[in-house]
């Protein structure tokens, strides 16, 4: 039994927003609630059944996660019956995870691994036929075969494209009769950015002076590069599936896109202008293509001849290519303007963008400022600029010490105050399909390992069976899903101080 101070409770009663009621059948009929993963992130096994490195394997075992691995991780791999029990017995509609390229093609050529294909299949079986769960696969979720990264640079490589049109149709071949969701990309802003400008993600390519421990790359070009084959391998990857499957599957291809909301730091034009231009670096380096053929005209202008063209048919293939949209969406962020940078001859795509950005929290607290009204902000920044295109929220959660507390409040009122949101902005027009929380476990995280936690369940790493302890979040989910009378933040509480506060 959770124990739970009624102090606390009236705190939360006190802090809480005050906004209307709402309950999972205020959704309109379709819309599907769900939790993600990443397959590095939580399948574990990674040496096992002709599985072969990826660039996120080579990026763990030389310390940059704090000496974490994703050797075991969760050990989805030998515990998905368990898991996908769990997904049913929460009440989840969807599953967001990814597929281990290396795992299915270990070399990222072919040939097909039996063994990869093999878990995929019982996994996305036991979702469908054992707990009614609707699976979302994700094709590339920052781990490139290390074997194409060592072959011809991976991203920034322009024979990529070609061989993950190869990946992708194996997979729609083996999985599309039962995945009907396919995102080919997870961020790809992000992945370049940190992946070849900064240096803080794999594959670490990077240049003096704007990453960190650089020993090869180019942060000046590379970014941009690398998201240029990024977006042309997406729109080979989804014409492929138009023209071969989709008649036959009925499925839908797209594309995520990590997107903060930004506000202006002060109410000064420069100020306002930097907002924009933080809306065009950060997501319409994405979506602009997607939309309209072509990167922001801000960009191109200060990135000039570093950005990649499209030539005319590239552009009319990437335009239009999505089905659907996926947002990763956290939290909001001040934008100030920092053009004098555009002064200096040599930039990388951070100095590119003219600005700073800084939390709108000057404190040093462990957890996501909670900006709900930003989610919605930026959904109808989407409607209104990009053509209101059909979206998935595939990533939203908060971050919280791992070990901190199963009492996890600041995740609770977060998920509450995200998916209130998230309905206004519905109500509002928007053309959201879906809400998956990041995470359903406590995985290894990409940017800080296992310090922090953002899943439903915690995980004791130190425990032989890793057993899976639910969180207060878990129940706060669950009874939202099952709708048990739980119709808000505060609807929650007063449950607890009926049913569980000792």
């Amino acid at each position: 039994m959770l124990k739970v101070s009624l102090l606390l409770c009236f705190l939360l009663i006190k802090f809480s927003s005050g906004t209307d009621n709402f309950t999972r059948d205020d959704f309109p009929p379709g819309f599907v609630f769900g939790a993600s993963s990443s397959a590095y992130q939580v399948e574990g096994a990674a040496d096992e059944d002709g599985r072969t490195p990826s660039i996120l394997d080579t990026f763990a075992h030389a310390g940059n996660f704090d000496g974490a691995t994703g050797d075991v991780a969760c050990d989805e791999y030998h515990k998905y019956k368990e898991d996908v029990k769990l997904m049913a017995d929460t009440g989840l509609e969807a599953y967001r995870f990814s597929i281990s390229w290396s795992r299915l093609i270990p070399n990222g050529k072919g040939p097909v691994n039996p063994k990869g294909v093999q878990y995929y299949n019982n996994l996305i079986d036991e979702l469908i036929s054992n707990a009614g769960i609707q699976p979302h696969v994700t094709l590339h979720h920052s781990d490139l075969p290390q074997a194409l990264e060592d072959e011809y640079g991976g991203w920034v490589g322009r024979e990529i494209v070609k061989d993950f049109t190869a990946y992708a149709d194996v997979c729609f071949k083996t999985f599309g009769d039962r995945v009907l969701y396919w995102t080919t990309m997870n961020e790809p802003n992000v992945f370049s950015l940190g992946g070849y400008d900064i240096g803080f993600l794999p594959p670490q390519r990077c240049s003096a002076p704007f990453g960190v421990n650089c020993s090869r790359g180019n942060s000046s070009v590379e970014p941009y590069i690398a998201v240029h084959h990024l977006l042309l391998s997406h729109a080979s990857a989804a014409r492929l599936y138009k023209k071969k499957y989709q008649d036959k599957q009925h499925g839908f291809v797209g594309i995520n896109v990590f997107a903060y909301w930004f506000v202006p730091l002060t109410k000064t034009i420069e100020d306002e202008l930097a907002a924009q231009r933080a809306l065009d670096f950060d997501s319409g380096w994405i979506l602009n293509p997607l939309v309209f053929g072509d990167y922001p005209d801000v960009m191109k202008k200060n990135a000039g001849s570093r950005l990649p063209a499209f030539t005319s048919l590239e552009s009319e293939s990437v335009k239009g290519s999505c089905d659907f949209l996926g947002i990763n969406y956290y939290n909001t962020l001040y934008a100030k303007d920092y053009s004098s940078v555009l002064k200096k001859e040599k930039r990388d795509f951070i100095a590119d963008s003219g600005i700073k950005i800084m939390s709108l929290q000057n404190d040093t607290t462990f957890e996501f400022p909670i900006t709900p009204w930003g989610l919605q902000r930026l959904l109808e920044y989407v409607k209104q600029n990009y053509g209101n295109p059909p979206i998935y929220i595939q990533e939203n959660g908060q971050r919280t010490r791992r070990n901190s507390s199963l009492e996890d409040w600041p995740r609770v009122k977060y998920l509450d105050g995200h998916i209130q949101n998230l309905l206004e902005a519905v109500r509002n027009g928007s053309n959201v399909r879906g809400y998956f929380i990041w995470s359903f476990l406590d995985s290894l995280e990409l940017l800080d390992g296992y310090e922090s936690g953002y899943g439903l369940y915690y995980i004791d790493l130190d425990d032989p069976d890793l057993r899976r302890q639910p969180k207060l979040s878990a129940h706060w989910y669950s009874q939202f899903l099952k709708r048990e009378n739980v119709i808000s933040l505060d609807g929650f509480i007063k449950s607890l101080s009926h049913d569980r506060v000792q």
